[in-house]
């Protein structure tokens, strides 16, 4: 059941802090759907509010900068947007913990104990993961031959997926559909540099979700995955650093504004 009450600045707010209800957020969603423009802001917040996060959670370095700029950053959006008391307690509760860190390493410790925080990922990305070895597998293979004549016009007339812009001098080695448990997928087997190789994925989820970049590990693989709107996105590697694979993400991400 949906309600007809109209999207308010606070419905938006509570969606960046993952305080509303199923409903409501299904709601949410479905508004932001219709406003690409929303749908980027709220996506910048998500973002700002992901990196305090993860500077929270890797505090190994006392009074990191990186801690410093996002709760610096998130209290300009908060200030900015006038999102709730709560993300802007958090914002100013950041700027007292990297301090304290400085304390820290300046006095001694104080009893502090390190927390790590884990989320599995989305189904879709272990898709990605085994469209990727699928791929491999068949690189070795001379009865599998590669399909590289790349359309994206077509792909997107014929399964309703919008791929990201690729980067000037990359290229499209391998071009697949693949079946998948939400309907058609695609898999490309790309080359940005003579020898090595990454895979894009792209799925329609059956959600509509405003996500950032995050990275996922599987044995000798790693992810870099997003969804924009209804369609989800990972970028399949074996042999780049996370940090860069997490960063070449993003560059695809933002050709799809």
């Amino acid at each position: 059941m949906t309600s007809n009450d109209p999207i308010l600045e606070s419905d938006l707010n509570a969606y960046v802090d993952e305080q509303l209800a199923v409903g409501r957020r299904i709601e949410v969603e479905a508004y932001l759907s219709e406003r690409p423009e929303v749908a980027a802001q709220i996506m910048k917040d998500l973002r700002v509010r992901d990196e305090l996060r993860l500077a929270l959670a890797d505090h190994r370095t006392p009074g990191r900068l990186a801690t410093r700029e996002a709760a610096r950053l998130l209290e300009r959006s908060l200030s900015r947007r006038r999102v709730f008391t709560g993300l802007r307690r958090a914002a100013t509760i950041a700027l007292f913990v990297a301090a304290g860190w400085a304390a820290h390493a300046a006095f001694g410790p104080f009893g502090a104990t390190e927390v790590i925080a884990s989320t599995p990922p989305p189904a879709f990305v272990e898709e990605a993961v085994r469209a990727h070895r699928t791929t491999l597998v068949r690189d070795a293979m001379a009865s599998q031959p590669e399909t590289d004549g790349f359309d994206p016009a077509e792909i997107r007339s014929a399964t309703a997926i919008v791929l990201p812009d690729l980067p000037e001098g990359w290229s499209v080695i391998d071009a697949q559909v693949y079946p998948s448990v939400y309907g058609p997928s695609v898999e490309l087997e790309l080359e940005p540099e003579k020898g090595e190789r990454l895979s894009l994925f792209a799925v329609r989820p059956g959600s509509f979700a405003v996500q950032q970049v995050l990275l996922f590990h599987a044995d000798n693989a790693r992810a870099a995955y997003w969804q924009i709107g209804d369609v989800a996105y990972a970028l399949v590697s074996e042999s780049r650093k996370a940090d860069d694979l997490a960063g070449t993400a993003r560059d695809l991400l933002r050709t799809l504004y």
